[in-house]
Protein backbone atom coordinates (compact mmCIF):
# COMPACT_ATOMS: atom_id res chain seq x y z
CA UNK A 1 0.00 0.00 0.00
CA UNK A 2 0.97 3.99 -0.72
CA UNK A 3 2.60 5.14 2.17
CA UNK A 4 -0.02 7.59 4.40
CA UNK A 5 0.55 10.58 6.47
CA UNK A 6 -2.34 10.95 9.14
CA UNK A 7 -2.22 15.18 9.10
CA UNK A 8 -4.91 15.53 11.76
CA UNK A 9 -7.88 13.04 12.55
CA UNK A 10 -10.27 14.33 9.62
CA UNK A 11 -7.13 14.60 7.14
CA UNK A 12 -4.40 12.42 5.49
CA UNK A 13 -2.00 12.54 2.74
CA UNK A 14 -0.38 9.95 0.90
CA UNK A 15 1.61 9.42 -2.54
CA UNK A 16 0.55 8.44 -5.71
CA UNK A 17 -2.31 5.02 -4.75
CA UNK A 18 -2.49 1.67 -6.89
CA UNK A 19 -5.15 0.24 -8.40
CA UNK A 20 -5.42 -2.11 -5.60
CA UNK A 21 -5.28 0.47 -2.70
CA UNK A 22 -8.75 2.18 -3.23
CA UNK A 23 -10.31 -0.63 -1.83
CA UNK A 24 -8.49 -1.14 1.14
CA UNK A 25 -9.36 2.59 1.95
CA UNK A 26 -13.18 2.44 3.03
CA UNK A 27 -11.80 -0.35 5.30
CA UNK A 28 -9.73 2.21 7.31
CA UNK A 29 -12.43 4.91 7.75
CA UNK A 30 -11.61 7.18 4.61
CA UNK A 31 -15.11 8.49 3.07
CA UNK A 32 -13.33 10.62 0.16
CA UNK A 33 -10.18 10.63 -2.04
CA UNK A 34 -8.64 14.09 -3.75
CA UNK A 35 -6.42 13.66 -6.30
CA UNK A 36 -4.02 16.54 -6.92
CA UNK A 37 -2.27 15.15 -9.77
CA UNK A 38 -2.37 16.04 -13.75
CA UNK A 39 -3.00 13.92 -16.20
CA UNK A 40 0.07 15.10 -17.48
CA UNK A 41 2.08 13.74 -14.83
CA UNK A 42 4.04 10.24 -15.20
CA UNK A 43 2.11 7.60 -13.57
CA UNK A 44 -0.98 9.41 -13.49
CA UNK A 45 -4.10 6.82 -12.81
CA UNK A 46 -6.51 7.64 -15.40
CA UNK A 47 -9.52 5.31 -14.23
CA UNK A 48 -8.74 6.37 -10.41
CA UNK A 49 -11.99 7.97 -10.23
CA UNK A 50 -13.84 4.71 -11.54
CA UNK A 51 -11.38 2.67 -8.70
CA UNK A 52 -12.85 5.26 -5.92
CA UNK A 53 -16.84 5.06 -7.33
CA UNK A 54 -15.90 1.13 -6.99
CA UNK A 55 -14.55 1.27 -3.88
CA UNK A 56 -17.65 3.39 -2.34
CA UNK A 57 -15.52 6.97 -1.77
CA UNK A 58 -16.15 10.17 -2.74
CA UNK A 59 -14.19 11.71 -5.60
CA UNK A 60 -12.29 15.18 -6.57
CA UNK A 61 -9.54 15.07 -8.88
CA UNK A 62 -8.20 18.69 -8.77
CA UNK A 63 -4.95 18.99 -10.16
CA UNK A 64 -2.31 21.58 -8.48
CA UNK A 65 0.94 22.37 -10.21
CA UNK A 66 3.76 20.59 -8.60
CA UNK A 67 6.12 23.80 -9.64
CA UNK A 68 4.23 26.81 -8.93
CA UNK A 69 1.55 27.75 -6.59
CA UNK A 70 -1.74 28.62 -7.95
CA UNK A 71 -4.50 30.13 -5.70
CA UNK A 72 -7.67 29.28 -7.70
CA UNK A 73 -6.71 26.13 -7.88
CA UNK A 74 -6.00 25.76 -4.37
CA UNK A 75 -9.01 27.65 -3.60
CA UNK A 76 -11.25 24.90 -5.35
CA UNK A 77 -9.39 22.39 -2.83
CA UNK A 78 -10.43 24.07 -0.08
CA UNK A 79 -13.60 24.22 -0.89
CA UNK A 80 -14.01 20.85 -2.26
CA UNK A 81 -12.65 19.51 1.58
CA UNK A 82 -15.32 21.92 3.17
CA UNK A 83 -17.96 20.13 1.39
CA UNK A 84 -16.55 16.35 1.27
CA UNK A 85 -17.61 13.48 4.01
CA UNK A 86 -14.32 13.64 5.87
CA UNK A 87 -12.06 12.08 6.76
CA UNK A 88 -10.22 13.04 3.00
CA UNK A 89 -7.37 10.79 1.65
CA UNK A 90 -5.25 13.57 -0.51
CA UNK A 91 -2.62 12.65 -2.78
CA UNK A 92 0.01 13.63 -5.36
CA UNK A 93 2.83 12.46 -7.23
CA UNK A 94 4.91 11.84 -3.54
CA UNK A 95 2.70 13.88 -0.93
CA UNK A 96 4.19 16.53 -0.65
CA UNK A 97 1.45 18.73 -2.28
CA UNK A 98 -1.17 16.66 -0.55
CA UNK A 99 0.85 17.20 2.93
CA UNK A 100 0.77 21.11 2.66
CA UNK A 101 -2.83 21.01 1.72
CA UNK A 102 -4.13 18.95 4.15
CA UNK A 103 -1.71 21.45 6.53
CA UNK A 104 -3.46 24.45 4.96
CA UNK A 105 -7.27 22.44 5.21
CA UNK A 106 -5.90 22.00 9.23
CA UNK A 107 -4.87 25.36 9.79
CA UNK A 108 -7.63 26.56 8.62
CA UNK A 109 -9.89 24.43 10.93
CA UNK A 110 -8.38 24.98 13.80
CA UNK A 111 -7.21 28.89 13.65
CA UNK A 112 -3.50 27.72 13.46
CA UNK A 113 -0.87 30.47 13.70
CA UNK A 114 2.17 29.82 11.01
CA UNK A 115 4.73 28.44 13.47
CA UNK A 116 2.11 25.87 14.74
CA UNK A 117 1.24 24.55 11.26
CA UNK A 118 5.33 24.39 10.90
CA UNK A 119 6.08 22.50 13.46
CA UNK A 120 3.57 20.70 12.99
CA UNK A 121 4.59 19.68 9.10
CA UNK A 122 8.29 18.87 10.96
CA UNK A 123 6.82 16.83 13.41
CA UNK A 124 5.10 14.80 10.33
CA UNK A 125 8.04 14.83 8.40
CA UNK A 126 6.37 17.09 5.57
CA UNK A 127 9.23 19.09 4.01
CA UNK A 128 8.46 22.84 2.97
CA UNK A 129 11.21 23.37 1.31
CA UNK A 130 10.14 23.50 -2.21
CA UNK A 131 9.51 27.24 -3.03
CA UNK A 132 5.58 26.92 -4.63
CA UNK A 133 4.88 24.94 -1.23
CA UNK A 134 6.01 27.52 1.21
CA UNK A 135 3.98 30.00 -1.07
CA UNK A 136 0.77 27.89 -0.56
CA UNK A 137 1.35 28.04 3.56
CA UNK A 138 2.21 32.04 3.67
CA UNK A 139 -0.61 32.80 1.43
CA UNK A 140 -3.05 31.02 3.52
CA UNK A 141 -1.48 32.21 7.10
CA UNK A 142 -0.19 35.80 6.33
CA UNK A 143 -3.49 36.48 8.06
CA UNK A 144 -2.68 34.40 10.98
CA UNK A 145 -0.73 35.17 14.54
CA UNK A 146 3.14 33.53 14.46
Amino acid sequence: MTSIKKIAQNYAAADQLHALDFQGLMAQGYQSVINLRSPLEKGFLVNEDALVAEAGLEYRHLPLSPTKADPQAIEAVLGAIQTLPKPILIHCAAGARAGVVALIALAIEENLGHNEVFQKAQELGISLQQPQLQQFLNHYLAATPA
